[in-house]
Parts: structure tokens; C-alpha cells; sequence
């Protein structure tokens, strides 16, 4: 991808490798909660023989996120994804004491959600055979590329799955590794959503899907355990949850941030939910999905920012 700088003619602005694995490290733990949203645990993370580069943890989802810096292009991400997933299922405790020796709260491990663990991949280039290799629909393993330019900006970009309908499984064999890893981990889609729901619900939530969609060209869907996000440029601007009737919209605005003339949004800052952001939408019908797609477009303008 060429970047240019505006000015009175376009200069093209350069790529400045990064020369050591180190220097992508430390970049991306200073700045851990604005790339990946995830709270900083520890470094260089030691553990029975392996060696974690970042340990992170996923507030949205309660799961621990592994982390690790590739220079080397020969490396199988299937292979180390599940070896570092498998260590950390079979030691939870030691995680858990790292969270509570880091911060200032204190975690269980019953506070835990390990079905939301996952391992993410960073490097400057990928492999057109790393790419292929996570092509799976449960795969638990996430690519990013940082690139640096010489203007003193990066890019940062996950790499999408083409074509995930198989699951990891159909093609592991008796990968001892995957099979364990598969009991415990797992990747939730749309149609994990869509089954639990009646036939009104499906439609509901494709039509403001479509809508959704449509407001920006980089908007993708980011299927949990509890909620279906949308995401801009890295962060979730909302979330919906299926119910057996209707739909639930949060919006990712803090308290005082919505102007909704309607007032038909609740403001759930001080209540448990799932989804991000102060306010919640019930959706039955499709009356008032235009005043609906207004309120949401306020959280994309503030997340684009």
C-alpha cells in the first residue's frame, strides 16, 4: 500500500522497517489499549519451557489474550497458536496470579471466560501461506501487520479471512494439541446468534445489518459470546444481542453523549450489560429504524475520531 503526504504536489512517504523484533514488541505494549483494547499484564511471560511475548487481557469478553511478535516468515502459526493456548489451559492458575500481581483488582478463576481465549500474531509481512493457514471458521488465532513510515506513523491492520466455512477440525487429524484446545476454546459466529432466534428476529437483525454496513466502507461485524459488535477503524461504535423477540442495541457513547430527542434509548451506564457504551435500544419492529440508524450514527462519527 503507497502513502502519500498531501502538499502542493503528492511526496511519497516511505517504509522504515523495523530492524528487530524488540522495537514492534515495545511499541505495541505502551500502546496496547488504543491498538488491541486490551489491558497490559506482563512481558516476556515464562512458563514451563515457552516464552510469551505479551500477555494481555480482553475486558469486553473476561479472557486473557496472548501475544506474539513474528520476524521470521518460516514459523506455522496453527502449530504455536494452539502449543501457547494448550500451555495456558493447563496452567489457568499461573495466569490468573499474573493478572492479580499486575493489577489492581483481583481476578478468579471462575471470573475467567476460557472460551474466549485466543492467541493474535503481529508482524511486518505475512506469508501468502500464513494467511491461507487461518482460514477456519473456529480458528482462535488473529494476524496483524504494523508496518512504520518514515513521517513517524504506522499502520496497523488485521489480516480477514477469505474463506472460513471449514472448521479446523475436519483438517487436523489427531492433532492432540487442537483437539484438547477445541473441547474449551471457541469462536463464535452470526449463525451461533441467528439459531436461537425465531424467523422475525433473523430478519430484523439483517435489515439493520444492511443499514449498519452501509454508513462506511471499513465497518465489520465481530461476533462474541453475548453480542454481535460493529467495528470502525478498531473499535466497536455498537453492539446487538438477539433476543427471542426483538433485538438490543448498545450504543458505545458514554452517559451524556447521545442526543436522543426521542428518548428512546436507556441509559444503562449504571446497570450490567454486555455490549459497550452507556445507552441500550429495544428493537421489536421496524417503525423507527431510520431515527435508530441517527442515534447510531452519532457513536460512529465519536469512535472514528
Amino acid at each position: 500500500m503507497a502513502i502519500y503526504k498531501i502538499g502542493q504536489k503528492l511526496d511519497f512517504i516511505k517504509e522504515r522497517p523495523f530492524k528487530f523484533e524488540k522495537e514492534i514488541q515495545t511499541l505495541v505494549e505502551k500502546n496496547l489499549k488504543s491498538l488491541l483494547r486490551l489491558d497490559f499484564i506482563r512481558p516476556e511471560f515464562a512458563l514451563n519451557g515457552f516464552r510469551i511475548d505479551t500477555l494481555g487481557f480482553d475486558r469486553e469478553t473476561n479472557s486473557f489474550v496472548i501475544i506474539e511478535y513474528k520476524r521470521d516468515k518460516n514459523f506455522s502459526v496453527i502449530d504455536q497458536g494452539y502449543a501457547y493456548l494448550s500451555l495456558m489451559l493447563n496452567n489457568k492458575a499461573d495466569f490468573i496470579l499474573e493478572f492479580n500481581e499486575s493489577q489492581q483488582t483481583t481476578l478468579k478463576r471462575t471470573d475467567v471466560d476460557w472460551t474466549q481465549s485466543k492467541v493474535i500474531f503481529i508482524s511486518s509481512q505475512f506469508t501468502n501461506y500464513q494467511r491461507e493457514a487461518i482460514n477456519f471458521k473456529d480458528l482462535p488465532i488473529e494476524l496483524w501487520e504494523i508496518k512504520r513510515f518514515e513521517n513517524d506513523t504506522i499502520s496497523f491492520d488485521q489480516i480477514q479471512k477469505t474463506s472460513a466455512k471449514e472448521s479446523i477440525k475436519t483438517v487436523s487429524g489427531n492433532d492432540e494439541a487442537v483437539e484438547a484446545v477445541s473441547k474449551e476454546v471457541r469462536v463464535f459466529t452470526e449463525q451461533d446468534h441467528l439459531q436461537k432466534v425465531d424467523f422475525e428476529t433473523v430478519e430484523l437483525y439483517e435489515q439493520i445489518k444492511e443499514r449498519l454496513i452501509s454508513l462506511d466502507d471499513n465497518i465489520t461485524t465481530h461476533p462474541k459470546k453475548q453480542t454481535i459488535g460493529f467495528k470502525v477503524d478498531n473499535n466497536i461504535f455498537c453492539d446487538i444481542v438477539l433476543q427471542g423477540k426483538g433485538l438490543k442495541i448498545y450504543v458505545n457513547l458514554k452517559s451524556g453523549d447521545l442526543n436522543d430527542q426521542k428518548q428512546i434509548a436507556r441509559d444503562v451506564s449504571n446497570v450490567g450489560h454486555w455490549g459497550n457504551g452507556s445507552y441500550e435500544i429495544k428493537l421489536a419492529d421496524l417503525d423507527d429504524i431510520d431515527y435508530i440508524i441517527s442515534l447510531l450514527k452519532q457513536s460512529l462519527r465519536k469512535n472514528k475520531e
